[in-house]
């Protein structure tokens, strides 16, 4: 039985197309809060992955990495986090409370940044092949969990 028979959207992984019955939808970006521990940290380990800030959005409580045009990740710290919600944040030494899944343009994109993640301080997952998706992922130092994605590209020849 597919995900259509039993009245649920097939996964639109690596087509770059909304699921079935989601077209007209008008979310066109998603900005994600992350509760974090120290700012500096936090802001070091997203820089040794490659990634950089957006200056105005960065204070003392606050860093805004843009992942792509479309997704955006705000680093807070605790302090900040709870102005946005009267619930606690999540203690990840315990609890995964969300993981975050980013598509790389290959395994070796895949397996690069996964070891640039643990350079930093982050600790790494194993790594799955599907042959049709290869997986990665990394801890980072604030315990939120990060998995890479390639899909469509055939594993190499061992």
């Amino acid at each position: 039985m597919t995900a259509a028979d039993q009245g649920v959207s097939a996964c639109p992984l690596g087509t770059g197309q909304p699921a079935a019955g989601q077209q007209g939808r008008t979310h066109q970006q998603i900005f994600i809060s992350l509760p974090i521990a120290d700012l500096a940290k936090s802001m070091a380990f997203f820089t040794a992955l490659g990634y950089s800030f957006d200056p105005q959005s960065t204070t003392d409580a606050t860093a805004c990495i843009a992942i792509t045009p479309t997704t955006t990740v705000m680093l807070m710290t605790q302090a900040k986090f709870r102005e946005l919600t009267p619930r606690a944040a999540c203690d990840t030494s315990k609890h995964a409370e969300v993981l975050f899944s980013l598509t790389c343009a290959s395994r070796q994109e895949v397996d690069e940044l996964a070891a640039r993640a643990v350079a930093a301080g982050g600790t790494m997952d194993r790594p799955e092949d599907f042959g049709f998706m290869y997986t990665h992922g990394f801890t980072d130092i604030d315990g939120h969990g990060w998995g890479l994605v390639c899909v469509g590209e055939p594993p190499t020849a061992a």
